[in-house]
């Protein structure tokens, strides 16, 4: 095989023009091999390329190799970026979580339409299938890694997919590159290493086209899982809210197949890891099928699974801040807590506060509902905070992160949503930029 014709194909069939290339660089064997194939490929086709490496720090020699990376890079005319990342497994394996870290640090370097090349192969695709096939994974998990895919603001490629390891190794030695060896790649407490070591030779041996066997059977999973998603991509799109939000009411009346494909459909396009077969029977009957003055919750770990006004959402795990307060002043912005934006009331001719009843006592913004009233300026009386967001069909987890303008003991305004009867005017008003 020569390495870079194959190599260029499966390049100029997924780059636009205009693309970068960003190699993700590690400095081991494969990057190495990649990076070099990527250099040629850049200076034949006038095409920008860009080295990143994540330093993860689980290594003492991670600086080190760091440094190599940089000075490998800088030989070969590629503009070279270092990421350091900090792991929080949170009961995470640390190699997922290793995993999760390195490709958000990648993904912030992609610009619109860039190619993100990473140097999988094809023995790495065979460890990656028989874990799936370790962890009970359905078609989806058995169609292992695919050669394209979209990533972030471009895509992600693995022009390397179909070429064996020996074939990489055989064209680094011929062009007589060096590497880092990472040492954690012998340590057979990790599951994949432990394939890579102990089980993947015994296949091979006895069953010498064992990885290309593999390579169809992933292939093939992959088409079923394209087929199924093309032909229930409308029914998805009829059962699903402008908001996202997914109809109960929709998916009662099909098949417990179809109902859990579309389900996971629909965590598929939020960029959710596809949930156990445990934790979709618990979607339904636990968040969908619950009684209707409860409030549901499923936790998976990008998010939590939840139930409003007959429709499934998921919403991203949410800091609470219901004992956050401050005071607020006239012409003075703050920012509000957890990424939730500022807050400025300001005197406007185009406002629907009274500036004169605000006067009346100190101001201050709390995200407390619990024991308040107010009267909407379109409502004959007073009732519960609780009762008046349930009417203003404001979802549960929503409803502790709402700005409360408060004017002593009393709430003036609720930004957003509505103004208490109480301080209605025509000089001020609530500003939230979220």
């Amino acid at each position: 095989m020569d390495l870079y014709q194959h190599f260029a194909s499966v390049i100029q069939a997924h780059l636009n023009p205009h693309s970068r290339l960003v190699i993700g660089f590690s400095g081991g064997v494969d990057s190495q091999v990649l990076l070099t194939l990527a250099a040629r490929f850049g200076q034949q086709y006038q095409c920008e390329c860009l080295a990143v490496h994540v330093h993860h720090g689980l290594s003492g020699n991670a600086d080190r190799w760091a440094e190599q990376c940089a000075q490998w890079a800088h030989e070969r005319g590629v503009p070279f970026v270092v990421e350091k990342v900090i792991l929080q497994p949170q009961g995470k394996s640390i190699e997922a979580c290793a995993r999760e870290a390195r490709y958000q640090a990648l993904a912030q370097h992609l610009e619109h339409g860039d190619v993100l090349l990473t140097g999988q192969h094809a023995d790495d695709q065979l460890e990656t299938f028989l874990l799936a096939v370790k962890r009970g994974s359905g078609p989806k998990g058995l169609s292992a890694m695919a050669q394209c895919r979209s990533f972030a603001n471009g895509y992600m490629l693995r022009p390397l997919l179909e070429v064996n390891r020996s074939t990489i190794e055989a064209f680094a030695v011929e062009h007589q590159l060096q590497w880092a060896e990472d040492e954690s790649n012998q340590d057979t407490r990790f599951d994949r290493n432990y394939i890579r070591h102990q089980v993947a030779p015994a296949l091979n041996q006895r069953w010498p086209h064992f990885k290309a066997a593999v390579q169809r059977s992933a292939q093939l999973c992959f088409e079923q899982e394209a087929l199924l998603d093309e032909l229930l991509s409308e029914k998805l799109s009829e059962l699903t809210a402008a908001d996202d939000g997914l109809s109960i009411a929709g998916l009662t009346s099909l098949s417990e197949l179809m109902r859990g494909r579309l389900i996971r459909m629909w965590l598929s396009q939020h960029r959710v890891l596809m949930p156990s077969r445990d934790h979709l029977d618990k979607i339904w009957s636990q968040v969908a099928m619950a009684q209707q003055d409860a409030n549901p919750i499923l936790n998976l770990a990008q998010g939590q699974v939840r139930r409003f006004n007959h429709r499934l959402y998921l919403v991203e795990s949410l800091a609470d801040v219901s004992a956050w307060s401050h005071q607020a002043a006239l012409e003075s912005s703050m920012i509000l807590p957890d990424n939730l934006g500022t807050l400025l009331l300001r005197k406007s001719t185009q406002g629907h506060l009274s500036y004169q009843a605000l006067q009346t006592a100190p101001l201050s913004v709390i995200f407390e509902p619990q024991g308040l009233s107010a009267r909407p300026a379109e409502r004959g009386h007073s009732r519960k905070l609780k009762k008046l967001f349930q009417e203003y069909q404001v979802p549960s987890w929503q409803r502790r992160r709402m700005p409360i303008l408060m004017c002593g003991d009393k709430v003036a305004a609720i930004a957003n949503l509505f103004i208490d009867h109480d301080f209605i005017g025509q000089d001020c008003e609530l500003v939230w930029d979220k």
